[in-house]
């Protein structure tokens, strides 16, 4: 790996010897293979963090005959429409004006995205979820579950019909941050179901109306 090469000889004044010094070439070959090894072995016995990304879920889409303005027909679901730094929704499905069922039109609520408004909202609602969590967490603390069966749990009961479900919809006012808190509540409460959707025509108007 290393050479000794002989250089600088010669005789000072006076007609003494000049001691020769030596040169070292050190060769980095083995070195380089040495590192594309250690390379490789960390790269083929590391274990890469998953990205921690959110899952949302999208409706399909609707068919050319049907009426997209009928609402969707979901249960124990609750929709939050956005507008100019202002959170309004309902339960249930969606009833317009005059509407084909003959049901009552639906009417708007309002909250706001402090603790006691929209996280309380959704708390309550979520109970079911919410309980199921705290029961598994403690079964996992004592061992009587493994993580991997408590991940489960917690997915079916998420999954399940008394789960909430929750719409998004905002309007051409909405501001992204009020929607990203909405996202961050609904992890926060351990919803689900979630989807953003398009705002129907009745319901903008339903806002406006309360914008005024």
């Amino acid at each position: 790996m290393a050479d000794m090469g002989e250089g600088g000889g010669g005789h000072e004044k006076g007609g003494k010897k000049r001691a020769k010094k030596g040169s070292t070439r050190v060769d980095m070959t083995p070195l380089v293979d040495l590192a594309f090894l250690l390379l490789t072995f960390f790269v083929m016995t590391s274990t890469f963090s998953k990205p921690k990304v959110m899952s949302l879920i999208y409706p399909a889409k609707p068919k050319d005959n049907q009426v997209v303005d009928d609402g969707p027909k979901i249960n124990n679901a609750i929709t939050f429409l956005l507008s100019e730094n202002r959170i309004f929704y309902y339960e249930g499905e969606y009833y317009p004006i005059g509407n084909t069922k003959g049901k009552p039109a639906t009417q708007l609520s309002e909250t706001d995205f402090g603790p006691t408004g929209l996280r309380k909202l959704i708390t309550e609602k979520n109970n079911y979820v919410l309980l199921n969590v705290k029961k598994y967490d403690a079964q996992f603390a004592k061992r009587m579950i493994t993580d991997k069966e408590r991940t489960e749990l917690i997915k079916k009961a998420k999954e399940n019909t008394k789960a909430l479900k929750v719409l998004i919809k905002t309007d051409d006012k909405a501001v992204c941050k009020n929607f990203i808190d909405v996202i961050d509540e609904l992890r926060i409460a351990q919803v689900g179901m979630m989807a953003p959707v398009d705002l129907m025509a009745s319901e903008y108007e339903l806002i406006k109306a309360k914008l005024k």
